[in-house]
């Protein structure tokens, strides 16, 4: 690449970080049930080996916050040491769909309290770390308002509350983030959400406007972060920094009935223009925060979205950097199965894992194209 880029490199993994509670009431921990919390060091270590020299992770806001305005942040040590002993970049995730048992996310202590824990993690992980601070507050302000806000399938599976649920989450990343300047000033901010296309097999109007209305409806998180919805809840432009686009196969669907959009299908929106979409609409760099596919796909779809991200780089998008994620299998959520949608699989007792090789091979080959001169991403 000839132009520096705001990461330490194109290529990154995330670790797969879920923290919610069940509806059997039973708390996900990915970062433990993956072993990463154990492995933390050996798991940076393999990153940086292929060239994977920054990454997703996340803190653990229901062990460092037992009590209310009380942190402990040794959940978080081995995870802070392995990175200053390898040199590895973190995104450090805030939220990610998991809090403390006590609080309710719909009051205005949950705002209170995030902001109070946003600082105080800042702070920590300033204390230990070097270089830019680089944090996403709330992974997922529009899915998380979804499915446990609509849909009632993630804690605390709320129905018909989800437009106030977004508009919650959004108060609470401009209190969180507000509170992290003012401890952090230099700090960078990634706010991430699924990026997406919906359509519709009719042809009236009428269905033609409520599916484009649904796929519209993919900005309103961020249009209420930069003041342009709801100003009322406070956004400004300089609350949103660096667009964090999550993008995966199923990310794509028929109005009313969800029916997926295959890739390849006459309907099916090329990556490139959604990612040029966004840009256009709001002129902050992007990053593909996460995408990945389980089984023997892995390969193709990463090399799909290497060459859709070429191609819109090549349009003068200012993508940073592209996210595998996760980059280890994990548990799945609801039945425990083997996800083996990593580069990785599970640890053994000596934090060995066994490493997808078409998949590896895939990363090599795209990692040469986008080091060669003539990839050289626009800044903003």
């Amino acid at each position: 690449m000839q132009k520096k880029l705001l990461f330490q490199s194109f290529m990154m993994g995330g670790f797969e970080c879920s923290t919610h509670r069940k509806r059997g009431g039973e708390r996900l921990d990915l970062i433990a049930s993956t072993r990463h919390e154990e492995f933390a060091e050996d798991d940076y270590e393999r990153l940086v080996k292929i060239g994977m020299r920054t990454a997703r992770d996340g803190v653990r806001w229901h062990l460092i916050e037992r009590e209310p305005f009380v942190y402990d942040f040794s959940s978080l040590e081995n995870q802070v040491r392995a990175a200053q002993n390898t040199g590895i970049q973190i995104i450090w995730d805030l939220f990610h769909y998991g809090y403390p048992d006590d609080l309710d996310i719909f009051s205005p202590e949950f705002v209170e309290r995030f902001a109070r824990f946003s600082a105080a993690t800042a702070e920590f992980l300033q204390s230990e770390t070097d270089g830019t601070l680089f944090i996403c507050p709330v992974n997922e302000i529009s899915f998380f308002s979804w499915i446990a806000g609509d849909a009632g399938h993630f804690y605390p599976f709320a129905r018909r509350r989800g437009n106030e649920l977004k508009k919650q989450l959004v108060r609470a990343t401009i209190k969180s983030i507000d509170a992290i300047r003012a401890v952090a000033p230099d700090v960078r901010f990634v706010q991430t959400d699924p990026a997406i296309h919906v359509t519709t097999r009719k042809t009236d109007a009428f269905s033609r406007r409520r599916a484009e209305n649904y796929r519209k409806a993919q900005f309103q998180a961020f249009d209420m972060l930069c003041g342009r919805l709801k100003p009322e809840l406070g956004g400004a432009p300089e609350y949103l920094d660096i667009i964090g686009l999550n993008y995966y196969f199923h990310n794509q669907w028929f109005y009313p009935n969800r029916h997926k959009i295959i890739r390849g299908h006459e309907l099916y929106r090329p990556f490139n223009e959604i990612l040029g979409e966004y840009f256009a609409r709001y002129g902050r760099p992007l990053l593909i925060a996460e995408t990945g596919i389980e089984d023997d796909l892995r390969a193709d779809w990463f090399r799909y979205i290497c060459e859709q991200t070429q191609i819109a780089v090549s349009n003068n998008i200012p993508l940073e950097g592209i996210c595998l994620y996760p980059i280890l299998n994990h548990p799945g959520w609801d039945d425990d199965r083997h996800c083996h949608n990593g580069l990785w699989c599970y640890a053994d007792d000596f934090g060995i894992r066994d490493i997808y090789e078409p998949l590896a091979e895939e990363i090599a080959l795209q990692k040469e194209k986008f080091e060669r001169p003539v990839f050289a991403p626009a800044r903003v």
